[in-house]
């Protein structure tokens, strides 16, 4: 996987819709296409497009241990609807038992140094694990979704993780987010209209005005912050 490589994808799909582009990645890269899910909105709707079409592409998820309960409902919910498999990464117990241990609960509330700290065990070196083998990473990232992510491509190389990862919602707004979800009577989280856009972490994320940014409701007490967990840190997002 290289550079090289995301902008040959990006060619070669140029004119495919979003199902015929996942069908090609599962032709062109057997076994090896992996799709990351935290239950959110643009989630539920890509979850659905897998699902619904029986695509031979790998689920999961990264459990932090500290997700809101509507999110573990959600969880619950779309196993029942699609009668499928999630695949489930928890961050190593040592690292959080020592984060904890040393630092109390709350340590990501102190600096963002200490809050980069947690969502490195909790998230990034989980998804590590997750992406071993994987060449095409599928995410859920929008443009519209922060200033950090406008320049993004729908193929683009991590070369964190040595992938090359897919964003088919790329182009997508959030009314036509939830015209999909309408029209195919996709579930979602109902923490979308309690007025939290991005759901993370509970002690992290929050509800935002109308009038904010997508990601205001993120890490909102770093008002330098970049409003980036780190697992999309590589694409400059």
């Amino acid at each position: 996987m290289n550079a090289d490589m995301a902008l040959g994808l990006i060619e070669e799909t140029s004119s495919f819709s979003i199902q015929k582009t996942l069908k090609y990645l599962v032709d062109k890269f057997p076994g090896k296409v992996s799709f990351s899910t935290s239950f959110g909105m643009e989630d539920q709707v890509i979850t659905d497009m897998i699902f619904s079409e029986n695509l031979r592409i790998k689920l999961f998820t990264l459990d932090t241990g500290r997700h809101f309960e509507e999110t573990y409902k959600i969880h619950n919910r779309t196993l029942s609807q699609y009668d499928k498999k999630i695949r489930v990464y928890h961050p190593d117990r040592n690292k959080v038992e020592d984060l904890l241990t040393t630092k109390g609960p709350f340590s990501f509330y102190e600096s963002p140094e200490n809050r980069k700290e947690c969502c490195h065990i909790r998230k990034v070196e989980p998804l590590k694990r997750a992406l071993q083998g994987v060449d095409i990473w599928i995410t859920g990232l929008r443009r519209s979704q922060s200033e950090h992510r406008e320049n993004l491509d729908k193929f683009v190389y991590d070369p964190d993780n040595q992938v090359i990862k897919y964003n088919p919602l790329l182009d997508w707004s959030l009314e036509q987010l939830k015209q999909y979800i309408k029209d195919h009577h996709v579930q979602y989280n109902i923490l979308h209209d309690r007025g939290f856009a991005s759901i993370g972490c509970a002690p992290c994320t929050r509800a935002i005005k109308p009038d904010q940014d997508f990601r205001a409701g993120r890490w909102w007490w770093e008002n330098n912050s970049t409003q980036e967990c780190g697992l999309h840190a590589s694409s400059n997002d």
